[in-house]
């Protein structure tokens, strides 16, 4: 079994949205095959707290305004270090990076198809590490190229 066209649907919106409000490192993964509970999960993450309920706000925001969807579940908003978008058919994770690492759900799903997503959303690939690097370099002071 694949994931629904109604699901895709879902997952290339909320990866637009989360690409839109700057999110690292967007990707989607096609679970129907191994979970009965959903058909896709969508990853996201973003260095700060406050970025990344804003990119769970706009994604709300704009699978409402576009699809007339809205989560049955919206789970961890009180720290804002993960925060669950459940749709039913899919399931949106917006992650802190410090938690996208230490929990590591590319590893869990790597064996599921990926999904593909807008440029915009791909266009966040490796972002995560980049931002990393400049942070990096700027706590030792050192200059970070873009000079």
């Amino acid at each position: 079994m694949t994931a629904t066209d109604r699901s895709h649907e879902l997952i290339t919106a909320a990866a637009q949205a989360a690409a839109d409000k700057l999110a690292h490192d967007v990707i989607a993964y096609d679970v129907s095959d191994v979970l009965s509970i959903t058909d896709a999960f969508l990853l996201a993450s973003a260095p700060n707290d406050r970025q990344v309920k804003s990119i769970v706000d706009e994604i709300e925001e704009r699978l409402q305004k576009e699809l007339g969807a809205k989560p049955v579940r919206r789970e961890g908003d009180r720290e804002s270090r993960w925060i669950l978008l459940d749709y039913v058919d899919i399931v949106v994770h917006v992650q802190h990076s410090e938690e996208r690492v230490f929990y590591a759900l590319e590893r869990l799903w790597k064996d599921c198809p990926e999904i593909e997503l807008p440029a915009d959303a791909k266009a966040t690939r490796g972002k995560a590490a980049e931002h990393a690097r400049l942070q990096d370099a700027e706590d030792s002071g050192e200059p970070d190229g873009d000079w």
